[in-house]
């Protein structure tokens, strides 16, 4: 059986803290080229590979996310990707097809059909939409804002308020646009001069700032919101979300979509002013996206039309060769990227 060679990213050890480059190394073995007599598995040509925040907690001892598992030492790193099957033993999947979903972080993939989640029925917008606005953090960001955050229109003559921090990011930078969409007031806060004008002049925020240029958060947030937050989505955690619990308003919704502040913290930051929970009979609500998967023909729906037509605009920070991929990841928690993360390895 023919056998090619097969560059992977692998992760040497457990990892305390933040993940550095020197956590990775880059092998190349080989791979069959045909699938096994027998076999349902679908062989994969990886074209791009997506870098997210949570894979920092699969390089852990610590257990991570529900539904994912941790990452093994001398093995290939796992993540969400688009590719091109080569071969197929499953009847929903013929070579050639276009496909999204769980693969390993090597430039060939052999997979059980379980871990692709959907087929790309969209080709006239670029592959790697499907790691970035049509896939995970799309649907996220749709999911979060619409069926947890539950934005209701006409409440002030302005909309509601919505808060996003780390707002120019993979899932920020469409909340804020869905946002605007719906007529809501929109602030994002980001972590540098660069994105903060991103946010306001590409991305349509009504007005964005610099977190690590306000030495006092709660009054930034007085500052942007004189009336209150309706919608805070959340993704950073520490002291942003004590912040914002000050500044909500009676009936508020807290979207909590990540926390990338605390990842990799030995002792996460406590969290003071939850009382206001009480007090503002405010809901604070976790999601996983996984819980939404039945919506995605609804959201494509939604926003294929509007990519088409421009009222949505998607920012990518592209790399291109695996052999970038660790340098790509790590860049994640010093806001090194600017727009979602993307690793090219091929272009079919």
């Amino acid at each position: 059986m023919a056998e090619v060679k097969n560059k992977q990213v692998i992760l040497k050890d457990y990892v305390v803290d933040f993940p550095k480059e020197s956590d990775m190394d880059l092998v190349e073995t080989t791979i069959a080229q045909k699938l096994p007599e027998g076999s349902n598995e679908v062989l994969l040509k990886n074209l791009y590979l997506s870098c997210d925040p949570y894979m920092q907690m699969l390089m852990s001892k610590t257990e991570g996310p529900e539904g994912f598992r941790n990452y093994a030492p001398g093995s290939p790193l796992t993540g969400y990707g688009v590719a091109k099957v080569l071969e197929s033993g499953h009847p929903d999947y013929k070579k050639g097809d276009l496909v999204w979903g769980f693969t390993r972080w090597e430039e060939y993939s052999l997979v059980p059909a379980s871990l692709i989640l959907f087929k790309v029925e969209h080709t006239d917008v670029p592959l790697s939409y499907y790691i970035g606005i049509l896939g995970i953090p799309g649907m996220t960001a749709y999911a979060g804002f619409f069926e947890v955050g539950l934005p209701k229109k006409g409440e002030t003559k302005k909309g509601e308020k919505v808060f996003v921090s780390a707002a120019s990011g993979a899932v920020g930078q469409l909340v804020g646009q869905f946002a605007k969409l719906s007529g809501c007031y929109v602030v994002g806060s980001a972590g540098s001069k660069d994105k903060v004008d991103l946010l306001k002049n590409k991305l349509g925020f009504d007005d964005a700032f610099n977190y690590k240029e306000e030495p006092d958060l709660n009054a930034a947030l007085k500052r942007y919101f004189p009336e209150g937050i309706d919608i805070y989505f959340e993704n950073v955690g520490g002291k942003t979300l004590d912040a914002v619990l000050l500044n909500m308003r009676v009936h508020g919704r807290i979207v909590v979509c990540g926390m990338v502040s605390q990842y990799n913290l030995a002792q996460p930051e406590g969290v003071t002013n939850l009382a206001n929970l009480i007090f503002r009979r405010i809901r604070m609500q976790g999601f996983g996206v996984a819980d939404y998967y039945q919506l995605y023909p609804k959201f494509l729906e939604y926003i294929v039309p509007k990519i088409k037509e421009g009222k949505i605009v998607y920012v990518e920070d592209i790399v291109e060769g695996l052999e970038k991929a660790p340098q790509a990841l790590v860049g994640l928690f010093s806001g090194r990227n600017v727009g979602k993360q993307v690793i090219v390895l091929a272009h079919e």
